[in-house]
């Protein structure tokens, strides 16, 4: 039975999904993880903050588009752990 978990951002910011703007996604939709991976970053002040997943499963789906502002414990995306 699979569950699904939500990665939560722990400090407000500009959301990436890249480490840089002419480098790939960290991870897309549909993509397997392990606890511990990278998913996006979070600048805030010119500090790039990495986002890392709890659990392990595969990305269901991203809840937050590329450069957008956040808050502080916001759901960034879905993991689905089975």
């Amino acid at each position: 039975m699979s569950h699904e978990a939500k990665v939560i951002s722990p400090i407000p910011g500009v959301f990436y999904r890249k480490p840089s703007p002419d480098k790939e996604v960290y991870v897309n939709e549909g993509d397997s993880v392990k606890a511990g991976d990278t998913i996006a970053l979070v600048e805030v002040m010119k500090s790039f903050n990495e986002i890392k997943t709890e659990i392990s499963g595969t990305v269901g789906k991203f809840l937050i588009l590329d450069e957008d502002m956040i808050e502080a414990g916001q759901e960034i995306a879905t993991i689905i752990e089975e």
